[in-house]
């Protein structure tokens, strides 16, 4: 567990910024240093498809923290931007299953170890010579601080990587949360009229044991993860995720909402279509 003043991070947050600028040898950056740790970027030359598969990774120093997509009650989540006019963009980033943490009466949801986020970036003309994008992130210890660093890879079509960038590529993807399958799925789920819990009945892999870990994403900048009413009952587990407070005039009917199921060490993710 982590205690951090609440008051301390608030300041710091307003207080404190860090932007570094990369330099690059092949298609991997130097890495980029900051208090509370450092990250860099990999990326390979666009395919034939014109798809770059890229990830963003961020050491964090001991005793720090960084985020998943929706950080929780605090913290700042992710943001990977494709510089604008470079005829890129970004698809997808995909995240490695997190951990709650504890920050005084405050649940976070993030990363206290080396953490690798996987990018799928799509040319949208010809093929650029460089990728060029910032990522900004926040690294959190008794202060936090807003952590940006702009990079410039150059993407020559030719170029070959080295074994070690596709390794690196290959593990970070073997860490993401597994799609939905026979035994670790949603049999249904119900969202109430006044739109202030979900109501959830999975398959899990294993009859009995702890309740899983559940993330529920709706709209930008919101998840929800306390569960009531929950029951196992063999391989399926039965809860309610309170949601409390939408933001104003929002209908959630028609629109999808992300969910993360944590059961021991397996981790699924998918969508739901709300109704």
């Amino acid at each position: 567990m982590i205690e951090i003043s609440t008051i301390a991070r608030l300041t710091a947050l307003l207080a404190t910024f860090f932007c570094g600028t990369a330099a690059v040898h092949a298609a991997t950056s130097d890495w980029v240093d900051n208090q509370g740790g450092r990250m860099r970027l990999v990326a390979l030359a666009p395919d034939t498809q014109g798809h770059i598969r890229a990830a963003l990774q961020i050491e964090p120093e001991p005793g720090w923290i960084t985020y998943w997509r929706e950080p929780g009650q605090g913290g700042i989540p992710p943001q990977i931007t494709p510089a604008p006019g470079s005829g890129v963009t970004l698809a997808r980033a995909s995240y490695p299953v997190p951990k709650p943490i504890s920050v005084g009466p405050v649940r976070e949801i993030g990363y206290d170890a080396p953490v690798t986020f996987p990018l799928d970036l799509r040319v949208t003309g010809e093929a650029p010579d460089k990728l060029e994008l910032t990522a900004f992130v926040g690294l959190c210890k008794d202060i936090c601080i807003p952590f940006q660093a702009e990079y410039s890879l150059p993407l020559p079509a030719n170029a070959q990587p080295t074994s070690r960038e596709l390794a690196l590529l290959d593990a970070a993807q073997a860490v993401l949360p597994e799609a939905p399958s026979a035994d670790f799925a949603i049999q249904n789920y119900q969202i109430s009229a006044d739109a202030k819990s979900l109501s959830l009945r999975l398959t899990l892999p294993e009859a009995g044991g702890k309740a899983p870990e559940i993330y529920v994403t709706g709209p930008s900048g919101y998840v929800f993860f306390q569960q009531a009413n929950a029951k196992h009952e063999g391989t399926t587990f039965s809860a309610d995720i309170e949601i409390g407070k939408l933001p104003k005039d929002y209908d959630p009917k028609g629109k999808s909402w992300g969910i993360l199921v944590v059961d021991g060490d397996r981790a699924m993710e998918t969508t739901l279509a709300l109704e």
